[in-house]
């Protein structure tokens, strides 16, 4: 291993591929692909160009690059691979550093590897796990790969104790300013607590939560016999209205007079007393009189 053939990850993104005995560009460089457990690059993907989204990536092997400059050189075309699976290798980019205690330390920006084996020698990290954004803006640091104790698809955790062996590549603006720090020098005050509730409004545990309510269904039908038993007393001593002549309307918090009602000799008979008897009236019927006879040969 030689400082000559450590790169970092950032120096073979975007590089062209081309071919030793032809000339062609097979395209560029668009990912690289590790064995987290063995902790070495296995091989790189490669697309057409840079834009290329929907396309998918193929596959290149690290012992098939022949050498490494403003391009990769390989021997032929045949060093790309179209069906490879990569699903057991990982980007290690953007995964989550942490120590054993939980101390969270960053995300890895990028790593650095030797060319001629693959072997990755450190990791970078920052708060920030996005290659894109300019080393000038967010502070980078550098750890040994041999302070990762265990590794994961996202997580790597590091020894305790790994964030006094940091090795600072670059500094923040945010941390020239003072308005940023490192997550592990950060108070307990910066950092974002859930919010607390209350005491009024906090509930209590589920063994006063139950015998509140069960007093409280205890006593309800007592309570309410009792109200509905006040509330038949007080209906009863309210004096109810009296509505007296049409003429008067009745004005709700206050008392009509009462008006003088006229005087009758004689009560009107009810409607439903009983009849008298009936009489049925005399007829007026005329008597009969006699007519005179008349003799005959009188004239």
């Amino acid at each position: 291993m030689t400082p000559e053939s450590i790169r970092q990850r950032s120096d073979l993104i975007g590089t062209q591929v081309i071919t030793r005995d032809t000339g062609n560009r097979l395209g560029i460089i668009s990912q690289l692909w590790v064995d987290i457990d063995r902790r070495e690059v296995i091989g790189f993907g490669v697309k057409d160009n840079i834009l290329s989204v929907s396309a998918l990536p193929r596959f290149m092997a690290l012992d098939c690059i022949s050498q490494i400059g403003d391009v990769i050189l390989v021997e032929d075309e045949r060093a790309i691979e179209d069906a490879v699976d990569v699903e057991p290798y990982s980007r290690v980019v953007g995964s989550e550093v942490i120590t054993e205690t939980g101390e969270p330390l960053g995300k890895v920006r990028g790593f650095k590897f030797d060319v001629e084996d693959g072997a990755v020698t450190a990791i970078l990290v920052a708060s920030l796990g996005v290659p894109q954004v300019p080393e000038q803006l967010i502070s980078t640091y550098e750890l040994p790969i041999d302070e990762v104790v265990s590794s994961g698809p996202d997580r790597l955790i590091v020894f305790e104790g790994a964030e006094d062996r940091l090795v600072q590549l670059s500094v923040g603006v945010l941390e020239r300013l003072g308005i940023s720090a490192p997550p592990w020098e950060r108070e307990d005050e910066d950092l974002y607590f859930t919010p607390t509730a209350a005491p009024s409004n906090q509930l209590g545990t589920g063994l006063r939560q139950e015998a509140a309510r069960s007093q409280r269904v205890e006593g309800y039908g007592e309570e309410a016999w009792q109200e509905e038993e006040a509330w038949g007393d007080r209906r009863s001593r309210q004096r109810q209205p009296e509505y007296y002549a049409e003429d008067e309307n009745w004005v709700e918090g206050r008392e009509p007079q009462r008006s003088r009602q006229p005087e009758y000799e004689e009560a009107p008979a009810d409607a439903w007393d009983e009849e008298p008897e009936y009489q049925a009236p005399k007829l007026n019927i005329p008597e009969k009189t006699r007519q005179p006879e008349y003799e005959e040969g009188g004239y």
